[in-house]
């Protein structure tokens, strides 16, 4: 079956040119060619979706986000939540989140993993990404993320310090973390993700203490690869850059602080960095506020903000990749995943630039960019309509109004073009309970 989508442009995720009148051939889920109306010969019996007034691009991605954080858009006090869910009722809320994220045309995601006081949510994770795969449920391409660190590391701090931990929650040593991550393999996760500094976002913890040695983070990321997986590293200092580059990670995950050196070695290694500066902002300090982080902790991400966003500047300019990754969880909320590029733009990228982070980046930081990333003959077909011109405002991709098409794999799942009703969850954003109110 051949699909024809006529658009009013098409940023096709390339950072080429756009193009004006633009027609995408489908074949079943994967594009069979691009170009201009007067130049791509529709067949007579191709379904036509007609999307002359919208601006299509490819779907967009997310990859960095925690999709079994909590619940803060369903808790008031997301401490609560951390002791009041159980694992199953959690993995409803994970494809939940995805689903909201899906629907603003985030059609790949990375999620990074969490633990609980019943363990590590892997299993559960992993079986709302079969079960999207399987067609069950609609939603976005899934990869899952495991936490694989040591004891007394940020990501566990994640849950209080006297919470409960009755299994095999963290390890310490090289074997003892080889046997982790391959646990955690096991289970079906698709990166291994670990942690080399301290974080911002957890009751005490100092940002710059070292939460792996050299020799334990090398183990970690020769076993992720040994199976021929991904290593996601959690990085909040110029030390944790050096660490993961020598070891050679995948991506390094936040952008808060560096020197030159560490700068200099994440170019030549060529490793993407994710940045995830919404969960850095004003913003996103009050939503924490308000579903009751600590003070101690509104106070550390509030001394933090400056160094981040001073780090992105100098890694741009550097000429660093970057992919896009928004570190979603208590906030600031999930579908709101686009206003990462608003911050991007205010710190000095293009429009365009914004864009190519949650398309051909993106897709190349998790090495799927053979498949994702760009709209073009042979790919994957992945693409959203968008109401208004994100070159010129980027802004217009976090209205969900502006959403006009959202496809996955050559199936359209969202359609809210004139006329048109097709949405994959009938819950108005916001609309839900508060369970502990």
């Amino acid at each position: 079956m051949i699909t024809a989508i006529k658009g009013a442009s098409l940023i096709d995720g390339t950072g080429g040119p756009v193009l004006t009148n633009p027609v995408i051939l489908i074949e079943g889920t994967r594009i069979k060619s691009v170009g201009a109306a007067s130049t791509v010969k529709i067949p007579p019996d191709a379904e036509i979706i007609d999307a002359s007034g919208y601006t299509l691009m490819p779907g967009l991605m997310d990859i960095h986000v925690h999709f079994c954080m909590f619940n803060s858009r369903t808790f008031q006090n997301y401490r609560v939540s951390q002791f009041e869910i159980t694992p199953e009722l959690q993995q409803m809320y994970g494809l939940f989140h995805s689903q909201l994220s899906f629907e603003m045309g985030f059609t790949t995601m990375r999620d990074l993993g969490l633990l609980s006081y019943a363990g590590l949510l892997v299993p559960q994770m992993c079986a709302v990404r079969d079960a999207i795969n399987a067609g069950i449920f609609g939603g976005p391409r899934l990869l899952i993320g495991a936490f694989t660190n040591i004891t007394n590391a940020h990501l566990e701090l994640v849950l209080p310090r006297n919470a409960p931990r009755p299994t095999f929650q963290t390890a310490d040593g090289p074997w003892e973390l080889r046997k982790m991550a391959r646990v955690n393999l096991r289970h079906g996760c698709d990166v291994i993700k670990t942690s080399a500094s301290g974080g911002g976002g957890t009751d005490k913890e100092a940002p710059d203490v070292r939460n792996m040695t050299q020799e334990e983070i090398d183990a970690i990321v020769d076993e992720a690869h040994a199976f021929h997986k991904q290593c996601a590293v959690h990085c909040f200092t110029a030390e944790s850059h050096r660490m993961s580059v020598k070891a050679g990670a995948d991506t390094i995950e936040h952008m808060v602080f560096h020197d030159e050196d560490s700068i200099e070695k994440i170019v030549e290694s060529g490793i993407y960095v994710i940045p995830t500066l919404s969960h850095r902002t004003d913003h996103a300090i009050e939503i924490r506020k308000s579903t009751g982080t600590a003070q101690n902790v509104l106070t550390k991400m509030k001394q933090i903000q400056p160094f981040c966003f001073d780090t992105f500047q100098k890694m741009h300019k550097a000429g660093v990749n970057i992919a896009m990754g928004t570190d979603m969880g208590y906030e600031p909320g999930f579908g709101s995943n686009a206003g990462e590029l608003e911050i991007y733009v205010q710190f000095g990228m293009t429009p365009m630039e914004a864009i190519l982070t949650a398309t051909r980046n993106a897709a190349r930081a998790i090495r799927m960019g053979d498949d994702l990333g760009t709209v073009e003959a042979g790919k994957i077909a992945d693409v959203i309509a968008v109401k208004g011109d994100p070159l010129t405002d980027i802004r217009v991709l976090q209205e969900r109004k502006n959403i006009g098409l959202v496809m996955k794999d050559g199936t359209v799942f969202v359609d809210r073009r004139p006329g048109k009703s097709k949405e994959v969850i009938d819950v108005e954003p916001d609309s839900w309970k508060f369970i502990d109110r």
